[in-house]
């Protein structure tokens, strides 16, 4: 038997405001043994953060454990003292945060952080807290941990601050670890070391590790048991394998379901829950799952006890999915519809005041064009985008002159093609180059050299009120709704902004296009009376999408449009942009580190790594027949919601950090990474080779056998429809 090591009996945590308690962890028990991780899912909202704070005791003023207990290794931590607390964190317990930009002390090298805990807590000496932060910077795979030793976290990658974090977490060896969506911030490759790092330190320390996180694909690789949190209350627990095969609680079912997978049809809407999470100082009646859940009845006025429905799998539902009404034996009940003799519940009505029924992210939708159809009218477009030859460099000033001594190279000549009504899915790394590429196609960057083409008209050429009339036809969405929209402003007023300045309509025929801008993306009229703060975070990104639709634009560019929203808002979003584009004849360009939702929303895709297009054809091709070594690893680093298949993953499909793009590794600069480089790798620049039509990559090694007569030399490419591949899916 392993020893125990987190024990959480009935946990409640409150926040007193002003005007009401609100109870954010309600009746919470879960365990911990050693060498054990646990996971704990759920959408935002639901606890699940509150209840790693709460074990911690790192509860905000107004938050307060107002009942129950927390047992690590046999101490209760909830009567102890913030003096007793502090001789437990870091020491005995500790957390890795969301941000680690805004968890490490931005004055402090990394060295001093990582030391701190020793000086704290055993009274190291210098010499010996050096050693030992050498030791664990070297654990957690921090490169010549010596010469970054008197770095400071600005200095450094994402996934090297994340490994600080982890660094500091571990200096003094504790016996739990709380990771708080370790690896939500960071791209699929640096997640995939950052999880593989945690699992070979929970080997080697033997730690107990709990593992907050809404990915489901994280869950299903590294967790040996899960727990589903909704509005404060565990409605799930059971091992990982199990509650992967036979899902009990219809919020776990609809969070499974509603992951964008690279089996996905794409010509077919993604499942979805309607509404938001409740407000938990109003929270309703019953099942607090209730008003969202397809099978919900009469009988879920009563609120569901936590209960065993199989040895160890627990389920809070008086309907648990797969398992026949009033018997227990398990049937094949599953959402899409039920068998003969089990009634399948109707969709509730959606709740949540500012998303009326009928909206167009719904299911009345008119279904989309299957992938045959789709690719036939696209084959026929015209060319409305045409990229030729981009450069993008940024000035590296430094000496006491400020004279030039190098230049960041931002996008390094790229050349693609979007036709008219097509998605045009850029996916790469942070620090790839997508997003200055993105910002250049919508005239909102000059480039150091290249074209842009609109229409056939040269854009980047346009000065004054010229360029200001055709930005109409090119509209940005940005990656996080709040920063982009003004605080101080309605959201009437922000919708209709951009026609005053362009002049279109008079008052009343502006109020009119806002309020039918709000009917297609499913908000409520009452928004235009408020601010963007009292938006959810995918009702702020709906708000998003009608700016971007105000001028009814040919082209909009979608900047990581559902990276910061939980997979059951995301796909909420990915079928309204998806509605929006059939209803407006709308091309978009999506970038994005997340090859999922691209192989869902995208019909072309491009690949980048340090401001080169490397892989470029038809999303078919691309996931079924990568050519280049990084699109691979790309594809490998996905985390699939199936237990079987990302335990059987070795390590992360592509290693290391990105270059430095002030000094690019000279031939293939992907080659420091690659497992297929050579010397003639470092010595030449591969050129763009053909593999089927529309289907090009920049490799000496590629992966595909290059087509003959689809040479693509250093030609600018436009991208091409082409027929699926061979066994594509």
């Amino acid at each position: 038997m392993k020893q125990r090591i987190l024990d959480v009996e009935h946990l409640r945590t409150e926040f007193h405001l002003r005007s009401v308690n609100v109870a954010a962890v309600d009746d919470v028990s879960l365990t911990i043994d050693q060498g054990e991780c646990v996971g704990l899912v759920g959408e935002s909202g639901c606890g699940k953060s509150t209840t790693g704070l709460s074990i911690m005791r790192l509860l905000p003023r107004s938050g307060h454990v107002t009942s129950g207990r927390v047992l690590l290794d046999g101490r209760d931590l909830v009567p102890l003292s913030e003096a007793e607390m502090r001789q437990v964190r870091g020491r005995a317990v500790s957390m890795i945060f969301q941000d680690p930009m805004t968890s490490l002390n931005p004055t402090m090298t990394i060295g001093a952080q990582v030391a701190e805990p020793l000086v704290i807590h055993f009274g190291s000496s210098k010499k010996a807290a050096l050693d030992r932060t050498l030791e664990t910077l070297h654990l957690v795979g921090i490169p010549n941990p010596r010469e970054r030793v008197d770095d400071y976290p600005h200095q450094l990658s994402g996934g090297l601050r994340q490994r600080v974090m982890i660094a500091t977490a571990l200096a003094a060896e504790p016996k739990l670890l709380i990771a708080d969506e370790p690896t939500t911030a960071l791209d699929v490759t640096i997640q995939a070391q950052i999880l593989d790092l945690l699992d070979r330190l929970r080997e080697e320390l033997s730690m107990a590790v709990l593992l907050i996180t809404h990915d489901m694909g994280v869950i299903a690789g590294r967790t040996d048991r899960v727990m589903v949190m909704y509005a404060g209350k565990m409605v799930e627990a059971a091992t990982t394998d199990e509650l992967f095969a036979a899902t009990r609680h219809p919020y776990a079912e609809a969070l499974l379901q509603s992951i964008p997978q690279l089996t996905q049809d794409a010509s077919a809407r993604l499942p979805s829950i309607p509404g938001h999470p409740p407000d938990l100082s109003r929270l309703p009646p019953g099942c607090r799952f209730a008003p969202r859940c397809r099978y919900a009845s009469p009988a879920c006025v009563e609120e569901p006890p936590l209960e065993e429905a199989a040895a160890g799998h627990l389920v809070a539902c008086f309907h648990p999915v797969g398992v026949l009404p009033g018997s227990g034996a398990a049937a094949a009940w599953s959402a899409p519809g039920a068998p003969s003799g089990i009634p399948e519940p109707p969709l509730p009505p959606a709740t949540t005041p500012l998303e009326p029924s009928g909206a167009p992210s719904r299911d009345g939708d008119p279904m989309p064009p299957d992938a045959a159809t789709r690719r036939l009218a696209l084959a026929a477009a015209p060319v409305l985008v045409e990229v030729d030859h981009l450069v993008k460099e940024y000035p590296v000033r430094g000496g006491g002159m400020r004279r030039r001594v190098g230049s960041v190279k931002a996008v390094s000549d790229v050349s693609f093609g979007i036709r008219r009504g097509e998605t045009f899915g850029l996916v790469g790394e942070s620090g790839c180059g997508k997003s200055t590429l993105g910002r250049m196609v919508a005239a909102l960057e000059r480039p150091t050299s290249g074209t842009v083409r609109l229409g056939g008209d040269e854009l980047l050429r346009l000065r004054g009120a010229d360029l200001r009339r055709r930005r109409r036809e090119l509209q940005l969405m940005f990656q996080d709704p709040y920063a982009s929209l003004d605080p101080r402003m309605r959201v009437g007023s922000i919708l209709r902004e951009p026609l005053v300045v362009q002049g279109v309509g008079d008052r009343r025929q502006q109020w009119e296009t806002v309020a039918s801008l709000l009917d297609e993306v499913g908000l409520s009229r009452r928004a235009v009376d408020l601010y963007p703060h009292e938006f959810s975070g995918g009702q702020r990104q709906r708000i998003g999408l009608a700016r971007a639709l105000t001028l009814n634009p040919r082209l909009v560019v979608a900047d990581e449009p559902v990276s910061a929203l939980d997979v059951s808002i995301q796909s909420q979003i990915l079928n309204l942009m998806k509605a929006l584009q059939r209803n407006h004849g709308l091309t978009y360009l999506v970038i994005s580190h997340d090859l999922a939702v691209l192989r869902y929303l995208s019909d072309t895709i491009g690949v980048m790594y340090l401001g080169k297009m490397v892989e470029l054809g038809a999303a078919d091709d691309i996931y079924a027949r990568p050519a280049h070594p990084y699109t691979h690893g790309l594809i490998q680093a996905i985390p699939v919601p199936d237990p079987s298949i990302e335990k059987a993953k070795r390590s992360a499909a592509v290693r290391g950090e990105l270059p430095s793009a002030v000094n690019p590794p000279s031939g293939c600069r992907f080659r420091t990474r690659c497992p297929l480089a050579q010397e003639i790798c470092a010595e030449e620049e591969p050129p763009l080779r053909g593999f089927g039509p529309g289907h090009v990559a920049a490799c000496h090694f590629p992966l595909l056998s290059p087509s003959a007569d689809q040479q693509a030399g250093g030609a600018p490419v436009v991208s091409v429809t082409s027929e699926p591949a061979p066994g594509a899916s």
